[in-house]
């Protein structure tokens, strides 16, 4: 399963990549408004420093702005892939730049049939958002078992990019359910090697040594 940070901050992608396995970035407008920056040249200093995909998402919503947006986009950098929304204008973008050779990143996605649909389109990534759905009370999990199932019934080549995860046990959970790709905030990726017993144990391997040889 690929690793993505899901931020617009330049420090924490640089702490990130620095770990050694950081496989792409994903960003949207909140993130960027975050920042205080011009979109496209944040987008330029992040794929300086990532090599992998690097998301980036469009404002506009309808065709003709997402594709306008879109072009301009894919010329900061060859790893930058679209983000488009799941909606019926973005599913026409995304047929669009994928005949001309632009990837694309299907976002917001939040049931079976748009990925469905936006796979037939041509679209690199899907992004279920797991979180947002498990605050309404539904199982955002099982949103990514049917698509990987749908995917697999009929060898669909778009990658599944799990989403609005919030915690180390989703990403768990979509390691377990075939996620191919998991985009998290850099809290999470802090967390993923953070252990209790883990801290015991060294603790108490680095007193037994000292106790029996100083230092």
């Amino acid at each position: 399963m690929d690793l993505y940070i899901d931020t617009a901050n330049l420090d924490e992608i640089k702490q990130a990549a620095d770990l050694g396995v950081l496989d792409g970035v994903t960003t949207n407008p909140s993130l960027i408004a975050k920042e205080k920056i011009d979109y496209g040249k944040r987008l330029g200093q992040i794929c300086e420093v990532v090599k992998g995909p690097v998301s980036a998402e469009v404002i506009a919503i309808d065709f003709n702005g997402m594709m306008k947006e879109g072009r301009e986009r894919a010329k900061i950098a060859e790893n930058i892939v679209v983000k488009l929304p799941s909606t019926v204008e973005g599913l026409r973008a995304c047929k669009a730049l994928h005949d001309e050779g632009i990837p694309t990143n299907m976002t917001l996605c939040f049931q079976p049939l748009q990925a469905l649909m936006v796979a037939k389109a041509g679209a690199f990534l899907v992004s279920p958002f797991i979180g947002r759905i498990d605050d309404i009370a539904e199982d955002g999990m099982d949103l990514i078992r049917k698509i990987r199932q749908i995917y697999d019934n009929y060898g669909y080549e778009t990658k599944i990019l799990a989403a609005s995860i919030r915690h180390p046990k989703h990403m768990v959970e979509c390691a377990l359910a075939g996620a191919d790709v998991a985009t998290v905030p850099f809290s999470v990726i802090q967390q993923m090697m953070k252990h209790p017993l883990t801290d015991v144990g060294l603790e108490k391997f680095l007193a037994d040594y000292k106790k029996a040889f100083g230092g």
